[in-house]
């Protein structure tokens, strides 16, 4: 079964339901929320929300993919086509490595890595959502840098996958594996301007 081959019915109070899974789902996450709790902080049925959702699994990640596609748009917000690389890096950095070592964020990566057997379509839908979007506007974004002669690179698309992973740099696999539970903001400030600067210091021009 993958999340592609069932129907997620759309009607009146849709957006409803997603609002309340949404507010439940990130004061609590997956596995403390009850269909009971959805229901009620949404204000419908239990009949109502599986005439929409008949797995919760199906609400989270449509949550997932609602909230990784504003988090992309809010990122993609900052990347200003003529402001300089080493403001738009930061920018886009420190938001971008707020929202993976959240909380919600985390999350988002177990449920994709635990359920891809179950939805094997389920990280692709997630990628496309948010993680994509992003890449492409920050390889355009080179682009136009390389153009003013700011930054110089072969591949532009690597570069902005590179950059992402400078920003994950050792917080992100302490996160996942469990050595750390959160990240205080001043170390994400810290590793945000290191990426910054190792980046820069390949590809500036």
């Amino acid at each position: 079964m993958t999340i592609a081959t069932i129907n997620i019915r759309k009607g009146r109070k849709f957006e409803q339901v997603l609002e309340g899974a949404r507010q439940v789902f990130l004061s609590g996450g997956f596995e403390a929320a009850s269909v009971d709790e959805i229901a009620r902080v949404a204000n419908v049925s239990k009949a109502t929300l599986y005439s929409y959702f008949p797995d919760k699994r199906l609400l989270f990640m449509e949550v997932a993919t609602l909230e990784c596609q504003r988090q992309a748009r809010e990122a993609l917000d900052n990347i200003d086509m003529e402001a300089s690389p080493r403001a738009v890096l930061t920018q886009t950095g420190l938001h971008f490595l707020r929202f993976i070592t959240s909380d919600f964020g985390q999350r988002i990566f177990r449920i994709c890595v635990a359920e891809s057997d179950r939805f094997p379509d389920l990280g692709q839908k997630f990628y496309n959502s948010g993680p994509a979007v992003f890449r492409g506007e920050m390889a355009a974004y080179f682009k136009h840098a390389e153009a003013r002669g700011e930054v110089k690179m072969s591949d532009h698309d690597l570069a902005a996958d590179q950059f992402a992973e400078l920003c994950k740099a050792c917080v992100w696999p302490k996160l996942i594996f469990g050595v750390m539970k959160t990240v205080p903001d001043v170390e994400i400030v810290r590793v945000i301007e290191n990426a910054v600067e190792t980046f820069m210091a390949r590809y500036g021009a």
